[in-house]
C-alpha cells in the first residue's frame, strides 16, 4: 500500500490561525511549473477495463511515463508516494508554496 502525503499550511498549535492553501493559490503557483496541468476530473481504469471518473481540482504532473495528480482538496494538496519520485517533487512544491507535509 502506498503512502500518502498532505501539503498543508495547518498550524498545530493555534487552529484558528489555519491558513489554507486556496484554490487561486494553487492555479497561480502551478500555471508557472511547466510539467503540471490542470484537470477538473481524473480518469482511472481498473484492470478489467472498467473507468472510474473522479471530479475535483488536480493538478497532473507529468513524469517520464506517468501522470501523477496533486489534489487540491479542503485548503491542502494531497499526493500518493506509490513513485518514488513524487518525494522531491512534493518537498519542492511544498517549499515553494511555504507549507509544510504530512503522512496520512
Amino acid at each position: 500500500m502506498s503512502k500518502r502525503y498532505r501539503i498543508t499550511k495547518e498550524y498545530r498549535e493555534h487552529e484558528s490561525d489555519r491558513q489554507p492553501i486556496t484554490l487561486e493559490m494553487c492555479l497561480a503557483y502551478f500555471e508557472t511549473q511547466p510539467d503540471f496541468t490542470f484537470a477538473s476530473e481524473l480518469k482511472v481504469s481498473g484492470a478489467d477495463g472498467t473507468t472510474m471518473t473522479i471530479p475535483g481540482d488536480f493538478f497532473m504532473w507529468r513524469h517520464e511515463n506517468a501522470q501523477i495528480p496533486f489534489r487540491h482538496y479542503g485548503g491542502d494538496i494531497y499526493v500518493s508516494g506509490s513513485n518514488d519520485a513524487v518525494i522531491p517533487r512534493m518537498m519542492e512544491v511544498a517549499s515553494d508554496l511555504m507549507a509544510d507535509i504530512e503522512e496520512g
